[in-house]
């Protein structure tokens, strides 16, 4: 048994991920968005890599039930219905919407993801429900990548401390056969670092200091509510769904 753990999407290929159990964590702020936005009624979510190729895709699908939402550098894209904040993913703006969503690290790593199977998409909001399908996927293919958003392509510590306590709850207590990278080792240090205070491990990061400067601390904290959102989304046929 395999679990490796990917600090960003850089370097991963088609071919590591490919039909292998994939977890896709960006707490600050994708996934946490994600997770809000169809725990609060919303149809899909298509994840794009840029936002040109978020206006194509909502060009493609010629509906009239789609939001485009992303952000670049923090900031709500021009001429995008919404931002990548789950404070906007209310029931009043999402339900049986789709959104298609555009932002700067956590939906391109999510389309590096795209060839896994299953991918999960999990935050601190829904830890409970992905840890216990993630375990069970692994269990089942022997395996399992754990892939962070991270940070303008470079390591972000909440991503990495929330990818050990993933990584804690789903490796058997008693490891012995599984290998595990350098990368999970980290990850899983950083646990024994802060411990159980999420809190405390997701506000040291540089992104929650930044968003913070930027009037944006709900944020921030939103997406350090354990267990809010009992859903496992899946990442399947260029879409996140329950």
């Amino acid at each position: 048994m395999k679990l490796s753990v990917y600090f960003t999407a850089q370097g991963l290929t088609q071919s590591d991920v490919a039909a292998h159990p994939v977890l896709v964590i960006d707490v600050l702020r994708t996934t946490t968005t994600i997770v809000t936005a169809l725990g609060n009624g919303a149809k899909a979510v298509f994840p794009a890599a840029t936002a040109a190729d978020a206006i194509q895709l909502v060009n493609n699908l010629e509906r009239d039930d789609v939001l485009l939402a992303g952000e670049q550098g923090y900031q709500a894209i021009e001429g995008f219905h919404c931002g990548n904040s789950p404070l906007e993913m209310t029931p009043e703006k999402v339900k049986d919407m789709t959104l298609v969503m555009a932002t700067t690290n956590g939906s391109q790593a999510l389309v590096a993801a795209q060839h896994g199977s299953p991918v999960f998409v999990g935050a601190v909001i829904n830890f409970s429900a992905v840890a216990a399908a993630a375990r069970a996927a692994f269990e089942e293919a022997g395996e399992l990548i754990i892939l962070c958003g991270g940070r303008e392509r470079r390591f972000a510590l909440e991503d990495a401390y929330v990818a050990g306590r993933f990584a804690r709850e789903i490796l058997p207590s008693r490891a012995r056969g599984v290998e595990i990278d350098d990368a999970a080792i980290a990850a899983l240090q950083l646990v024994r670092r802060y411990g159980e205070k999420w809190k405390t491990a997701v506000n040291a990061s540089a992104a929650a200091r930044r968003l913070k400067e930027l009037g944006m601390a709900r944020d921030v904290a939103a997406a350090t509510e354990v267990d809010k959102f009992d859903i496992v989304p899946l990442y399947a046929d260029r879409q996140v769904k329950v």
